[in-house]
């Protein structure tokens, strides 16, 4: 076969004439030939397996550096080039959905502080941190106050101070209140606070790579309750005597699981179970969750570390939460549960409730 005139090889290749004379000024697909006196373009026919990547790269979104890039590497590391790609495409479409969430929450919601016939709510809590019985030190940090429930789990050599460092980066909120009107943007802060004070503690460590925290908090507004999640603390809320987990694990278990890759049952028991793929810490995704929850009279919010989750079952937890009413009471039988499950690791717990403030 011939050369290919550029009409003909646009068509096979599905890319425009106009986007061919791009990629040759680019040099990302040069013409086998120009004609020198009409400076027509001709194509060979083994360029069109080059041409008809770039085009597929395109559509996927792909920026013309990287696909240049891409289209000097062999079959397998292009591949991986790919993957990597499509993987931050897709974190980065989690992120805009996450805030477009957050927005339509926070601009159809109305303050019932404005409504002269709402009910002043308020919390009662309680926060218990424990070693458990086979660790030799508590890398956890539990922190509740009126404004802020926080919980955070470290880990590497300098775990101990990154939890700590992560929650005191966020009490400024306890202390001044979030306003609503500038949620988003205050949140957004503490968690970079949060991060930068972490990457503080951690760097000072010997493997600063391998120090970092999770942080799970919630911020009290007022009438509502924000939440900041990164990592596999969780929190659940009881609500009508019904048990919800409200955050999603960033571990690479809960990522396999997400895809269909294991059963719940095979990741129950799963090796990598607590492997992170986003926390506090050098060399991980930092990127938060974070969300508004409506506060309803009664609703109980539990946070905890991993130390309660991996080792206690959602039955018992519930039966603790539904079952003991003092929040006092209540963190003390949860880590007692887990203790008695073994203890195995450090174990953290936050108990607030949602309650009507006297007038």
């Amino acid at each position: 076969m011939g050369l290919l005139t550029i009409g003909t090889f646009a068509k096979a290749s599905r890319l425009s004439p106009k986007a061919l004379r791009l990629y040759d000024r680019l040099g990302l697909l040069t013409p086998a030939r120009v004609d020198p006196v009409t400076g027509y373009r001709l194509y060979a026919p083994e360029q069109l397996e080059q041409a008809r990547l770039v085009a597929w790269l395109r559509r996927l979104g792909m920026p013309l550096a990287r696909i240049q890039h891409v289209c000097t590497l062999e079959a397998g590391p292009a591949a991986q080039e790919i993957r990597a790609f499509w993987a931050r495409v897709e974190a980065d479409t989690a992120a805009r959905r996450d805030l477009a969430s957050f927005l339509i929450d926070h601009l159809s919601w109305k303050d019932p502080v404005m409504s002269p016939t709402a009910i002043p709510l308020g919390i009662r809590y309680a926060a218990l941190s424990d070693t458990g019985l086979v660790r030799q030190s508590n890398q956890d940090t539990a922190y509740a106050g009126s404004r802020l429930l926080a919980v955070a789990d470290g880990y590497g050599s300098t775990g101990a101070p990154a939890s700590a460092a992560a929650v005191d980066a966020l009490k400024y909120l306890g202390a001044d209140g979030v306003p609503a009107g500038d949620l988003l943007n205050v949140l957004e802060d503490a968690v970079d606070q949060a991060k930068q004070a972490v990457l503080g503690v951690a760097g000072a460590g010997s493997s600063p790579v391998e120090a970092g925290t999770t942080l799970t908090a919630m911020p009290w507004t007022g009438s509502r309750l924000a939440l900041v999640h990164i990592g596999d603390s969780r929190v659940y809320l009881l609500r009508a005597g019904e048990l919800f987990q409200i955050t999603h694990d960033h571990t690479v278990v809960q990522s396999m699981l997400d895809e269909g890759g294991i059963s719940p049952a095979e990741a129950a028991s799963h090796p990598q179970r607590s492997l992170l793929i986003r926390a506090l810490g050098h060399g991980t995704d930092t990127t938060a969750d974070i969300r508004l929850r409506d506060a309803q009279r009664g609703d109980r919010y539990l946070l905890c570390s991993d130390g309660l989750s991996a080792v206690v079952g959602t039955e018992e937890i519930l039966g603790v939460l539904a079952e003991i009413r003092e929040p006092e009471r209540a963190v003390r039988e949860l880590v007692a549960l887990a203790n008695g499950s073994g203890g195995p690791d450090n174990v953290s717990c936050v108990v607030a409730d949602v309650m009507e403030l006297r007038q």
